[in-house]
């Protein structure tokens, strides 16, 4: 087995539970490693960390799988996959509520599950999968294998990002890897959705924002509502069903659109959808919504990029605020994890500043419980959500 040995004073974050070694944190290499094979990482003193699987073309050039002498195979994966499954279904996040029933969500996330490297949701009967690094990517039909067994799906779509592929080496195959499907059936929260497979965000839908979903609901009633951004309109429609007076969802994407008003039909639902620019609307709205949210798409797609995204929000948010009536909600979100809450609540304070506002923080919301976060992995925390009162 391939050894990587870590720099004096870069061992601590691994010792305590974070599953990534980045490439300055290497003081050498033992052995020969080719992209995605197994390696064991070590200290100056040869005790052992953990063992990962190598990226040489990754500034994270191991992602560390297991702390133990394990290695990767069949039988982990299958036990993986099964122990993330039994967490959802414990947390209640999979249920057959009458009117609530849900059958669709993370069913993995990655480090958050012990599988850096793979993100699977389950939308309905069928399953749609990335690979983000190239050590997964080496081993697709395996876990291919693996989650036929563990879930019997009516179907398994690939969804790995290109870029995401580049970055790491290899070629993304995408489309339909197994069995055969036209399109996914979702229920979340008694609300049903169907997806063409052309709908190409991430891998079908954003199942993070569920518990924010759940907050807009109970918000809603009796209120004028824009939802900006808002994709297949699962946040307007739980708006609509939480009693708004109106509500009009806002996306550019012609598809997404589409999609909304059949679910809006479908769900017997009365939300207006606008095929437009969530931005241009929001530049020419004033003191016309009791609730808008935003959720524009990633701003900052690192650290570096992070003092750009912060006034790109602060703009955003300014609009947002000018088209709330004073005593109104204005709820905003960042999926990137460079900005994190405590930005977007400085962000949120100064958009407010600019339009002679103030905003009073009632309620902050992160990521559902499908997407875990490890305690020594804060990267794994990416969405925040921020809710205030508007005075």
């Amino acid at each position: 087995m391939p050894e990587v040995v870590l720099r004096s004073g870069h061992v601590q974050p691994v010792w305590a539970g974070h599953p990534w070694v980045f490439a300055q944190a290497i003081e050498r290499i033992v052995g020969d490693p080719k992209p995605g094979d197994e390696v064991d990482v070590i200290d100056a003193r040869q005790n052992f960390l953990g063992r990962g699987l190598f990226s040489p073309k990754s500034a994270i050039r191991v992602r560390l799988f297991t702390r133990d002498d394990e290695r990767f195979d069949r039988d982990l994966l299958v036990q993986r996959l099964r122990a993330a499954e039994d967490k959802r279904v414990l947390l209640g996040i999979r249920s057959d509520e009458p009117g609530r029933v849900t059958d669709s969500y993370r069913s993995l996330y990655g480090e958050g599950d012990d599988l850096p490297g793979l993100i699977v949701d389950r939308l309905g009967s069928a399953l749609s999968v990335q690979f983000t690094t190239v050590g997964m990517a080496l081993r697709r039909e395996l876990v291919l294998d693996a989650l036929e067994e563990v879930y019997a799906p009516s179907a398994i779509v690939d969804r790995t990002a290109v870029k995401a592929a580049q970055a790491e080496g290899f070629q993304a195959q995408g489309g339909v890897a197994r069995g055969q499907l036209s399109g996914f059936e979702v229920r979340e929260r008694g609300l049903y959705f169907a997806l063409p497979l052309e709908l190409g965000q991430k891998t079908g839908f954003y199942f993070d924002q569920r518990p924010l979903r759940d907050v807009v609901e109970r918000l809603s009633r009796g209120r004028e509502v824009l939802d900006a951004y808002s994709f297949v309109g699962a946040g307007g429609l739980s708006a609509a069903r939480g009693g708004a007076s109106r509500v009009l969802s806002v996306d550019s994407s012609e598809v997404a659109v589409r999609v909304g008003r059949e679910a809006a039909r479908a769900n017997e639902l009365n939300v207006e959808f606008l095929e437009e620019d969530a931005e241009q609307v929001l530049e020419q709205s004033s003191d016309r919504f009791d609730l808008v949210l935003v959720d524009p798409p990633k701003f900052a797609h690192g650290r570096a990029q992070k003092e750009k995204a912060a006034r790109a929000f602060r703009r955003l948010i300014g609009l947002a605020v000018r088209a709330a009536r004073r005593g109104g909600l204005v709820c905003v979100s960042s999926c990137s994890q460079a900005i994190d809450a405590s930005d977007l609540t400085r962000a949120l304070a100064l958009g407010a500043r600019d339009q002679g506002r103030r905003a009073q923080v009632i309620e902050r919301v992160f990521q559902g419980a499908d997407h875990p976060v490890p305690a020594a992995f804060p990267e794994g925390l990416y969405l925040s959500s921020i809710i205030a009162v508007l005075s």
